[in-house]
This record gives structure tokens, sequence and C-alpha cells, in this order.
């Protein structure tokens, strides 16, 4: 009796696969019901659960299952060996049952509106509207770095910790939802990664345990990028699963907080993404607007990819590959490239609210 429930449940992913593709063509539906209907109340039970622990539930939770995985595997290598199409079984009845709980506490996100639906924006622009962001930004950063340093060519030092920017990303929380009600957050459950050296041989800057709803930050991020990838962190917890997407509320967030050094650090992050997207297309524009920037703004960029280089190894293309795939595999159809579709989201809003200069 129990070979053929786990037959069953096993065999079960294939029509999940179907169900979950058949609904994410409804993405009003999946809006209605899942995103704004049932999913807020698994994330606030989750965040309620966990969100008072220390430390990360589901980072034990994960290194558990990998000892207990690894384990299996050594203790029962010659039975797996011998019947290969039981352990074959058995892997997909523990998928079966993980790719579910992964839709159902959190993964049908991927299908609902995009986030572009609800701020009224259609997401085309020309490189004339980007170039002018762009410098906008370039501005105001100047304005904020020398504003913070007294000096154009120091660079800007966040003098918070972790757990303070943590609790200061809440502010700019509270004051977005006055904006837009959709991003409203509460019950926070944001955590530092046990595992955050790890996360920095990968290339991650945090992720979201959708079993435990705990946003994860990689705690060995420099403090210059830690505030919007926080934000980043929390979007993901608000419902929304597209990387752009959060990579947007982790800038609008980051922008709404009434601290200088979080603003600063918003903009810088705009402005690093709307400078690559050019750079892409004309390297002497880029250049050109790369010199216009105050040199304590260059010395913050250059920590960032200092920090990166030095965890540089063989294994983080293979990482980043995987996560490609897993984009793609939930209806990301750039995958990793995703990141920086976030461009467009910050040129077509900002078209809507200009930057001051």
């Amino acid at each position: 009796m129990v070979w053929k429930i786990k037959d069953w449940v096993a065999l079960s992913i294939i029509p999940q696969i179907v169900l979950v593709k058949w609904l994410g063509s409804y993405p009003d539906i999946i809006e209605k019901y899942y995103s704004e209907g049932l999913y807020p109340w698994i994330s606030r039970f989750f965040r309620i659960l966990y969100g008072w622990v220390p430390f990360s539930v589901g980072d034990i939770f994960y290194f558990i299952l990998s000892v207990l995985a690894i384990r299996y595997v050594i203790k029962h290598w010659f039975e797996i060996k011998m019947y290969p199409f039981r352990f074959l079984r058995d892997v997909l009845f523990i998928l079966s049952i993980a790719y579910f709980t992964f839709h159902l506490l959190w993964g049908l996100n991927y299908y609902r509106q995009p986030i572009a639906k609800k701020f009224a924006l259609n997401e085309i622009h020309t490189d004339d509207e980007l170039l002018d962001l762009v410098e906008a930004l370039i501005i105001k950063s100047n304005e904020l770095q020398f504003k913070i340093t007294k000096d154009t060519a120091l660079a800007v030092v966040i003098p918070y910790s972790k757990k303070e920017i943590f609790e200061r990303t809440l502010i700019g929380y509270e004051n977005l939802e006055n904006t837009y009600p959709f991003l409203s957050y509460e019950k926070p459950s944001i955590k530092k990664s046990i595992f955050s050296t790890a996360l920095t041989y990968m290339g991650y800057g945090g992720y979201l345990n959708p079993f435990t709803h705990e946003g994860q930050v990689n705690g060995r991020l420099p403090n210059f990028r830690f505030p919007v990838v926080t934000g980043h962190e929390i979007g993901h917890q608000v419902g929304y699963s597209a990387e752009n997407e959060t990579n947007f509320i982790g800038y609008l967030v980051t922008m709404y907080n009434p601290d200088i050094y979080f603003q600063y650090s918003a903009y810088t992050y705009a402005l690093g993404y709307g400078l690559s997207d050019i750079r892409r297309h004309d390297e002497e524009k880029f250049k050109e607007l790369y010199a216009q920037m105050n040199p304590g703004i260059q010395k913050n960029f250059q920590e960032m990819a200092n920090f990166w280089q030095s965890f540089e190894n063989p294994l983080e293309p293979v990482f980043k590959s995987i996560f490609n795939t897993f984009l793609k595999a939930n209806n990301q159809t750039k995958g990793i490239k995703s990141y920086s579709a976030v461009v467009s989201l910050l040129v077509t809003y900002h078209k809507e609210h200009p930057l001051k200069r």
C-alpha cells in the first residue's frame, strides 16, 4: 500500500506541472485568488511563526535536509545501485511534494499580473529617456554624496549595523504604503543568512525561503548595497517573484526612506543599472557619464566590484546557470538577465515621477 501511494505521488508531478502552467496562463485569476487572496494569509502566518526567531530557521532546515540526503545515499548506496528505478521513484516522490508545497506557499506568484500594471507603466522607453534618467540620477547622487561627506572624493560609508538597516527599511515600507497600499508590509521576518559566505561564493545577495517565508540577506554584503537588497527580499515576501520587479520595489522603498544614506543607496543602485544598460550599447557614452560622477561615488562602485571579484571561483557560473534555469522554468523568460530588466520600470516610472534636478 505504501509503495502504491509513493508511486502515485511521484507520478503526480506531471499533472501538477501541467496544472501550474495552465493556471499561469490566467494571471488575472492568480492575482485575484492567490496573490491578493490566499497568499497574504500564508505569508503572514509564517512571518509570525518564524519572524521572532533571531536566526534563520529555513537555513537550518535546508542544512538538515542536505545532511539527511547525503547520509541516506551513503547508507543505501548498494541498494541504490541494485534498484536504481526505486531510488528514482523516491526522488520523484520528494520532488513532487516539494513542487506542490513550493507553488502553494509562494511559487504561484511567478504567474501573477506584472507589477507594471499596478503602477500603470507600459515599460516602453527610448534611449533618450534612459539617458535623461541617468543624467538626473548622476546629479542626485552627486548631491547626496557631497551632502554626506562634504568632500567629492570620499566614498560614502553607511554607519549602521545590518540589524539597524533591517529596522530602518521598515520605515521606508511604512512611507511607501501611504502611496502604494498594495506594497504594505507588516510582521517582519528578515534576517542575515547563516550561509552568507556560501551565498557570496555563489554570487547571490540574498534569497527568500519559500517554505518559511524568511527574507534572507547576504550578511557579507557591503553596507553600500545592503539597504536595497533588504528591500528587494522583503519585496519577495510581499508577493512579487520576478527579479526585475523586486529590484524595482527595493529601489522604491529605499528611495522613500527619509534617511539620507538610504536615499544615496537607492539612487546609486538605479544609476548602476542605468549605466550598465548604456554601456552595452555605447561604451563611449558610458565613459562620458561615468566621468561625471563624483570620485567618491566611483569608489563606492569600485568597492562593490572588488567585493564580488574577491569571491570569484570556478563554481560560481555553475550556480548562476542553475538559478538561470530555475527562473526560466518559473515564467521568467529572460532568466538571470531579468534583474537588469528593472531599467524599463525605472525609466517609465520616472517619466511619471521626474527626479528633481
